[in-house]
């Protein structure tokens, strides 16, 4: 683990199944027949990370990944070919019922926190012939959850050269990288994620600015977007109203 001396727990931090769910969708497999062996590996790469980036990780991240292992093994058991296919049971099926039900909640609430957004403190107006022309410029943006995060991290985290000598507290902090990331922002409104990295020449300073980037998210001074789901990452300013401000895009 790097010794940063921070650690964070965030908001924005998400559970074990939305980590389960990110699996799913970046290997684009079924969720009804999930390839637990390789999602079993990734998810404990995952907390691997999480846990070199000093992310306090909650207890229900270690039960899932005992389930996994536990789901795993009984697949690799033989199968008791004096059962009928139709009556063996597929250990995997109350995962999958979970996720299916954990997957409608959050689309729910999604929908309704997104409702809320969008039209908190506004009054209907019919938009004139020249706001919907304007309206169709605009980038198509999606929000990022922290596994996207952690995932483009890694891409880069993978890059970064081995290091011969740990840097301390007192050469590289948080909150100098936190600045550095809200004077990128003053200046351009929109940073692209892998820029925010552009200085950083070692693992521990990589690491660092990560973590500056989740404070910045987590205080609300900006937030992530997509243009797609795993696509470019875009980190936007907030105004300050508070909304953001994707007309600023400039790729």
């Amino acid at each position: 683990m790097t010794d940063t001396g921070y650690s964070i727990k965030l908001p924005l931090f998400e559970g074990p199944l939305d980590l389960l769910l990110h699996l799913i969708r970046e290997n684009k497999v079924d969720i009804y027949d999930i390839p637990i062996a390789e999602i079993t590996k990734q998810y404990l790469e995952y907390l691997e990370l999480m846990k070199e980036l000093n992310l306090e990780i909650a207890g229900d991240f270690l039960v899932m990944a005992a389930t996994l292992i536990q789901i795993k093994t009984r697949m690799l058991l033989p199968v008791d070919e004096d059962t009928p296919p139709e009556e063996r049971e597929d250990p995997r099926i109350e995962l999958v019922e979970r996720l299916l039900e954990y997957q409608a909640i959050k689309g729910a609430a999604m929908a309704l926190d997104e409702y809320h957004r969008n039209w908190t403190g506004y009054f209907w107006r019919q938009p004139s012939f020249e706001e919907y022309e304007d309206r169709e410029l605009q980038p198509a943006l999606f929000d990022v959850n922290v596994y996207d995060l952690i995932q483009a991290f890694r891409r880069i985290l993978e890059k970064a050269p081995p290091e011969v000598v740990e840097l301390t507290r007192e050469t590289l902090t948080i909150k100098d990288r936190i600045n550095h990331i809200i004077e990128a922002l003053e200046e351009g409104g929109t940073i692209r994620f892998e820029a925010l990295f552009g200085e950083a020449a070692t693992r521990t300073e990589l690491i660092v600015t990560f973590l500056a980037l989740l404070e910045v998210l987590r205080l609300g001074i900006a937030r992530a977007y997509q243009e797609k789901e795993f696509g470019q990452i875009w980190i936007i300013k907030k105004d300050t109203d508070g909304n953001d401000n994707p007309s600023s895009i400039n790729s």
